[in-house]
């Protein structure tokens, strides 16, 4: 059973009070994208205790197969909350339960068994995500065009305009966030025309990655009510930015004092000697952590090594770590990392999950992330990349999936059942893609002989 904060009596008050009808009964696949049963109120407590049923074959990454037992999800009464663009509707988080036994396909329950080992320590890992998205419409001719025509600019970051334009979809979007509690404290126009990020007051990890789904959620349905398309793509035009997700990252001990914070660091940054072990375990499981991070065919668009109409990409192709340095893979904010390597369309709780398990390995190693590089890296050539002996990241999704497969420290650490599917079907994404005929070939080579 799920470890329940609320009383009997104070579920019911919750219920009636926000004239609750129905409640989503949620989990994500192992892309992240949400999935959901509609339950009517007063079954809630059935959803809590024995968990609503669910066909695993029918979603993607639960390893289970048309004759096998059912995914039971079971609610976490701790994540319940209104759904503001849907009234009469709340949502719970749920984790995944086959046989009675936490399921391990399941990748909040992933996240749960790497939070344990943060736990026996005292520690509690905080993040703040700050998700970037673009906003498109549909045309007549059944095309994707931007849904602000003038938003033009090369340079558009910070653009008034840009950002004033789409005030109606962002205000909406935002108020349904602020109406769950959370302190969505700066909106901004971001670097490529039509993007936008918004920015949340950070949170413990499990939290973070179930208000990351509710994020993704509000944003696509908002957008669609308004006759938009939200997209959290990684990469949907070629010349321009991409859509990241920076992971900024902290643990704190039980009195919330943030141990990656060290005012006698004498390399300026703030960092204690743990954060600095934690930061090596990324940099040494980068490879793999890419797969994870970057999860999709389009990922590997935006962590090309080269620039864009703006001038730059914003995205890390290198294996580095510098400080405030933002071509770096992680960014160094005073007292605390910033791991800018995953994008908008990643899961996060598998990337929080894997983020823990390089981590803790750096600390329990002692791993040394060497000296911290303050230099433009996108300025910089391959050759000169080289000679500095700093890594390249994986350039492709194939290229990804082989680090992660040969990396048996995390696999294992995150578990071999989730870790087995999902590099099975990324795997089998990369070989579809590789057998497609784009209209680039096509245009290419149809007469080039």
């Amino acid at each position: 059973m799920a470890t329940t904060f609320m009383s009997a009596a104070e579920i019911e008050s919750f219920l009636a009070d926000n004239d609750i009808k129905y409640v989503l009964a949620q989990f994500v696949d192992i892309h992240g994208v949400a999935k959901t049963k509609s339950v009517p109120a007063s079954h809630l407590m059935d959803v809590v205790e024995k968990g609503a049923g669910f066909a695993g074959f029918a979603v993607w990454g639960l390893g289970i197969q048309p004759h096998g037992p059912d995914f039971m999800a079971r609610g976490d009464l701790s994540s319940i909350s209104v759904v503001p663009w849907q009234p009469g509707y709340a949502r719970v988080v749920c984790d995944g339960y086959v046989n009675g036994q936490q399921h391990p396909y399941d990748s909040r329950v992933a996240l749960k068994h790497q939070l344990k080992r943060l736990d026996a320590r005292g520690w509690t890992l905080n993040t703040g995500l700050e998700p970037e998205f673009s906003l498109f419409k549909r045309n007549e001719d059944g095309s994707i065009g931007m849904v602000d025509d003038t938003d033009t600019l090369i340079k558009p970051c910070y653009d008034y305009k840009g950002l004033s334009r789409s005030r109606a979809f962002l205000e909406k979007f935002v108020d349904s966030l602020q109406k769950v509690g959370m302190d969505v404290y700066q909106i901004d126009h971001e670097d490529a025309n039509g993007q936008f990020e918004i920015n949340y007051t950070y949170s413990d990890a499990l939290t973070s990655a179930d208000r990351l789904t509710f994020v993704r959620m509000a944003a696509g349905e908002i957008a669609n009510d308004m006759g938009m398309i939200c997209s959290f793509m990684p990469k949907p035009a070629a010349d321009r930015t991409g859509s990241g997700m920076h992971f900024h990252l902290s643990i704190a001990d039980q009195k919330g004092r943030n141990l990656f914070g060290d005012d006698s660091d004498r390399n300026g940054m703030g960092l204690s000697k743990m954060a600095y072990h934690f930061c090596a375990g990324l940099l040494h499981h980068a490879r793999a952590l890419c797969a994870i991070s970057a999860p999709t065919i389009n990922s590997y668009k935006r962590l090309v090594v080269g620039g864009t109409a703006s001038g730059s990409t914003w995205a890390p192709a290198f294996v580095c770590y510098g400080n405030n340095n933002r071509s770096a893979m992680v960014r160094v904010p005073y007292g605390r990392l910033e791991f800018r390597l995953p994008d908008s369309g990643c899961n996060p709780y598998l990337v929080h999950a894997a983020i823990i398990a390089a981590g803790l390995d750096g600390i329990e190693r002692e791993l040394d992330p060497g000296l911290p590089l303050n230099e433009n890296l996108y300025t910089m050539t391959l050759d000169q990349i080289r000679e500095k002996g700093i890594g390249i990241l994986p350039q492709n999704l194939g290229e990804a999936v082989d680090a992660l497969e040969a990396d048996k420290v995390l696999v294992d650490a995150i578990g071999k059942e989730i870790m087995g599917e999902f590099i099975n079907i990324k795997r089998n994404e990369w070989i579809e893609y590789s057998r497609h005929v784009s209209d680039w070939e096509v245009q290419r080579y149809i007469e080039f002989f």
